[in-house]
């Protein structure tokens, strides 16, 4: 009989699911045996997974909180969130239109609360047990600075000091809420910043050159740190914004 995985019994909703990070980490919660509930604005791939899909815009709302009761009543509880959602641009300050810096935050922090607003009630109710789990996922943007992404970085630093200060929030909740913070892993969102310059080889090699291990990650990397932080492994471990991002912000 093959032993229980890590998430065994413990039941979780992912965002940003359909894709990237966010689906390496259903993959790999599906596999630790954890009940999943998975958030998407597309329903692409999500029945690959015994899950209960909730289609939702995270701007949204409304749409938001009927997302939440779906993943509760679909799932008999709620125990754990995992923020994937998100959104990258290109562009300095001047160049970003008033509407596509309020796009970019909107996804990037705005969603990321709305999600933890709607679901921290039902994860209150486990205080007396195990506790919750709050994983965002920031970016190392968020902790040093890359040019040409004024807004992006905006968003994923405040995303940082959301889930600091939301554990503070929540302790008492028996609530754990950490960020995960990638750097340059290979993702459609990645390709999608080298892709289209003039010389695609060129910059690729140069985005690789700003990290010590002069690679990009792949996607099963951060999600195993997204499953430590959700795991009963890092019971001890609240507030902190983890770094996976071979060695950009090791200083």
């Amino acid at each position: 009989m093959r032993p229980e995985g890590r998430l065994a019994g413990r039941r979780i909703l992912i965002t940003g699911a359909a894709s990237g990070i966010g689906r390496a980490t259903a993959e790999l919660f599906a596999k630790e045996d954890a009940a999943l509930a998975l958030l998407d604005r597309n329903d692409d791939g999500l029945s690959d997974f015994d899950a209960t899909p909730c289609l939702a815009d995270i701007t949204d709302v409304a749409a938001v909180e009927r997302a939440v009761e779906r993943a509760v009543a679909g799932m008999g509880g709620l125990d754990g969130v995992v923020n994937c959602a998100g959104k990258d641009m290109l562009g300095r300050l001047t160049d970003v239109s008033p509407e596509d810096w309020a796009d970019i935050i909107n996804v990037n922090l705005t969603g990321s609360a709305n999600v933890c607003r709607a679901a921290i009630p039902a994860m209150s109710e486990r205080k007396a047990q195990t506790g919750g789990t709050i994983v965002n996922v920031a970016s190392g943007a968020g902790l040093f600075p890359l040019p040409d992404r004024t807004a992006y970085c905006a968003a994923k630093a405040g995303l940082v000091m959301f889930s600091k200060s939301l554990a503070m929030e929540v302790a008492d909740n028996n609530i754990r809420v950490n960020a995960v913070c990638p750097g340059a892993i290979d993702t459609p969102m990645l390709a999608g910043s080298y892709q289209d310059a003039p010389d695609p080889v060129a910059e690729k090699a140069m985005i690789q050159d700003r990290y010590l291990l002069r690679r990009f990650g792949v996607a099963a990397e951060v999600a195993a740190a997204i499953l430590f932080l959700s795991s009963d492994d890092a019971s001890y471990i609240t507030g902190t914004a983890m770094a996976v991002d071979g060695g950009r912000t090791f200083y």
